[in-house]
C-alpha cells in the first residue's frame, strides 16, 4: 500500500503532535516530512504531500480541502510565539516586514493593523521596516530584547472575542476513514502529554516551555476556533 505523504512543522509547538504520531502504529502508514509552515502549505497545495499541518491562510488557495481530525495549533488568548516586534509604538508604525516562514501570521498582522489598530502601513518582504512579524521558536526569549511587542493571539481575541487557530491538519484529497481515525488518535495521545517533549530542548533565558506548551497553546479544534478560521479567511481575502 502506498504511504500517505504528510508534511509537518518542526517547531516546538508541533512536537506534541509528532510524539503522538511517532508513538503510534500510524507512523507505518505515512511518509513524514518536516518543513517550516509556508513549505508545508506549498507541498499540500502542489500535491507533493497528501496532507499537512498548514497555516490556515493557505486554505484560501485550495479549491477542495478537508480538515483532518480534532486538533490544531491554536490559542485561547496570548500564544507567545506569534508577534509583531517593533522599535516604536504600533500607532507610529508606517512599514511592516513580513516573515518568510508564515502566511497566516503575516495575514493576521495585516488584519489587526487594519481592523484593530486602524493603521494603513506599507507592507514589505525585504529590507528594513519599523516593525516586523516573527513566529515560532525564533521568538523564544526575544520579548525582553525589543522595545514594543504585540502578541497576535491576544489582539485577535481583543478584536473578535474568539480564540485562534494558526494552523490545522488539512488534506487535499479524501483519505481513508480508518487512517484518519488512527491519525486523530495519535494526535490526541500526543497533545495529552505535551510536557513530555521538553527534556532535551535548549534552555532559553526568559522562556518557560512548560507554560508555553500547556497554557499558551491550545490544541483543540473547537467550534469557536472553526468560527475564527472562517472569519479570518473572509478578512484575509479582503486584504
Amino acid at each position: 500500500m502506498e504511504k500517505i505523504k504528510v508534511s509537518a512543522v518542526s517547531y516546538t509547538n508541533t512536537l506534541p503532535f509528532l510524539q503522538g504520531i511517532m508513538d503510534s502504529e500510524v507512523i507505518e502508514e505515512i511518509d513524514l516530512m518536516l518543513d517550516y509552515p509556508s513549505e508545508c502549505a506549498r507541498k499540500v497545495l502542489e500535491d507533493e504531500a497528501d496532507m499537512g499541518i498548514i497555516p490556515i491562510a493557505a486554505i484560501s488557495k485550495m479549491d477542495t480541502y478537508y480538515l483532518v481530525g480534532d486538533y490544531c495549533i491554536g490559542s485561547k488568548d496570548y500564544v507567545d510565539s506569534v508577534f509583531i516586534f517593533s522599535n516604536k509604538p504600533i500607532e507610529e508604525v508606517d512599514t511592516l516586514l513580513l516573515d518568510k516562514q508564515s502566511r497566516t501570521s503575516n495575514g493576521l498582522a495585516q488584519i489587526l493593523l487594519k481592523r484593530y489598530w486602524k493603521r494603513d502601513v506599507e507592507i514589505v518582504s525585504e529590507g528594513e521596516a519599523d516593525a516586523y512579524v516573527l513566529i515560532g521558536d525564533r521568538t523564544f526569549g526575544k520579548k525582553a530584547t525589543v522595545p514594543y511587542v504585540y502578541d497576535l493571539g491576544h489582539y485577535w481575541k481583543e478584536l473578535t472575542g474568539l480564540p485562534f487557530a494558526f494552523a490545522a491538519w488539512v488534506a487535499n484529497k479524501k483519505l481513508p476513514d480508518e487512517f484518519l481515525r488512527k491519525f486523530n488518535e495519535a494526535l490526541k495521545d500526543g497533545v495529552s502529554r505535551p510536557s513530555d517533549v521538553i527534556p532535551g530542548l535548549p534552555e532559553i533565558p526568559g522562556f518557560d516551555y512548560e507554560y508555553y506548551l500547556n497554557e499558551s497553546l491550545d490544541y483543540h479544534l473547537t467550534e469557536e476556533k472553526r468560527k475564527a478560521i472562517d472569519l479570518y479567511l473572509k478578512w484575509y481575502k479582503e486584504l
